[in-house]
C-alpha cells in the first residue's frame, strides 16, 4: 500500500508541477490562455489527489479531513476554471493571476497546514 501511496503522490506533484509550468509559461505573454498543460496539470492533480486520500483512509494512519476538504475546494475551483476556459481565445489577467494565486494556495495547505501523513 505504501509503493501505492508513493505513486500517487508523485502524479499529483507531476500533476501540479504541470499546471504551474503551464502558467510560469505565459508570464510574458501578453494574450493568456489555457494551454494543455494547465489541463491536464489540474486534471492529474486532482484525480491522483483524490486517489490518494482514497488510499490513505484505506490505511492505518489518520486522515486530516479538514484539510482534505480545503485541498478538495481549491483544487476542484482550479479544475472548474480551467475547464471553463479551455476554448476561450484568451483569459483575463485577473484569472491568469488568480489561477497562480489558488495554485499556490493549494500548496500551502499541503505544506504548511499540520500533519503527520497528510
Amino acid at each position: 500500500m505504501d509503493t501505492l501511496r508513493l505513486v500517487l503522490l508523485f502524479l499529483h506533484l507531476l500533476g501540479f508541477a504541470a499546471l504551474f509550468g503551464g502558467l510560469l509559461a505565459q508570464l510574458g505573454v501578453v494574450d493568456k490562455v489555457v494551454n494543455s498543460a494547465m489541463r491536464d496539470g489540474a486534471g492529474t492533480a486532482f484525480l491522483a489527489g483524490l486517489a490518494l486520500v482514497g488510499v490513505l483512509e484505506a490505511g492505518d494512519g489518520d486522515v486530516n479531513h479538514a484539510k482534505i476538504g480545503a485541498k478538495l475546494l481549491v483544487g476542484l475551483v482550479i479544475l472548474g476554471l480551467v475547464m471553463a476556459n479551455l476554448r476561450k481565445p484568451k483569459i483575463s489577467n485577473g484569472l491568469y493571476y488568480g489561477l497562480i494565486a489558488l495554485a499556490v494556495l493549494n500548496v500551502g495547505l499541503a505544506v504548511f497546514w499540520s500533519s503527520a501523513h497528510v
